[in-house]
């Protein structure tokens, strides 16, 4: 897909499951079960749909997934499925390899979204995946994920950071930065104080991946928050103020944990936001909540 000058594409990491409850925090199961079905453990399905954007001479990868890092006991806990790396598929969707990667961005260092900047070195140790790109994070990112708060400790894994820290490959960030001219990172606070979300405005249109402050379609609906979310009310006022802007300037809009259409249009209908997934410049296949 171009955008401009610019090329984008969707290069999806792994599959995996989390508890349903969690996922849709106050929504009872009985109207989110209606649109993320739950396995036998009350998990749904999603996926980490990292983004390759190709910028004159820079190739940047925001996002890094889930990373192929996890023991056996770890895979089953979140059920991981994997048919390649995020290496092997950035190579065959995008034709570069992990060694031509100049940037990768993270909105946040969580291990769904940042798991894949390193892997196994075989020697008991991590390495980072992309041995030529400076990794890019917010600096208030990075401090929370050295000391975080005891309701997200769980998803802060040091060995996806540290080694590109020793090995001078990453770089902190401010609040709100550009990572090349119509790419920008900007911080709001809703999942946690310190996460970013992107927005990438070229060639008079305007891509917006909103992280985890909207996750997936079934999230579009501004009451819908994650039970994750250190600051829920924050949640439902960034989502406010953001989704009708999306719907009445038409961003694309990227919702990286959709496992089955992640690149949608918002539309205001009645009153009420809705997820239009986007396919080949049409839109088809609309998902609405009440």
């Amino acid at each position: 897909m171009l955008f401009g000058d610019y090329r984008v594409e969707i290069v999806p990491d792994a599959e995996f499951r989390l508890d349903g409850g969690a996922m849709f925090g106050v929504v009872p199961r009985a109207l989110w079960s209606r649109v993320a079905e739950p396995d036998a453990e009350n998990r749904v399905r999603l996926n980490a749909n990292c983004v390759f954007v190709a910028a004159g001479r820079e190739r940047i990868v925001i996002e890094t997934g889930v990373g192929d890092k996890w023991s056996a006991k770890q895979s089953a806990m979140y059920a991981v499925s994997r048919e390649r790396t995020l290496g092997e598929s950035l190579k065959a969707i995008t034709g570069y390899g992990a060694e031509e990667i100049t940037v990768v961005v993270n909105t946040h260092l969580h291990f769904d979204h940042a798991g894949g900047n390193t892997k196994l070195d075989g020697e008991g140790g991590a390495a980072p995946t992309f041995p030529n790109a400076r990794y890019f994070v917010s600096a208030d990112e990075y401090a929370h994920a050295e000391s975080p708060h005891e309701r997200d400790r769980a998803s802060y894994h040091a060995e996806n950071w540290r080694p590109l820290a020793a090995s001078g490959q990453l770089e902190l960030k401010p609040a709100t930065y550009e990572v090349v001219p119509g790419l920008a990172l900007e911080t709001v606070a809703g999942h946690s104080r310190t996460m970013q979300c992107w927005r990438l405005a070229r060639g008079g249109r305007t891509l917006y991946g909103f992280a985890d402050l909207v996750p997936t379609r079934a999230h579009v609906a501004p009451a819908w928050v994650m039970g994750y979310d250190l600051y829920p009310v924050e949640t439902l006022e960034a989502k406010k103020r953001l989704l009708p802007r999306a719907a009445r300037e038409g961003w694309l809009c990227l919702f990286y944990h959709d496992a089955e259409a992640p690149l949608c249009r918002v539309v205001e209908d009645g009153g009420k936001l809705r997820a239009v997934r986007f396919e080949d410049n049409r839109q088809s296949s609309e998902h609405s909540l009440n």
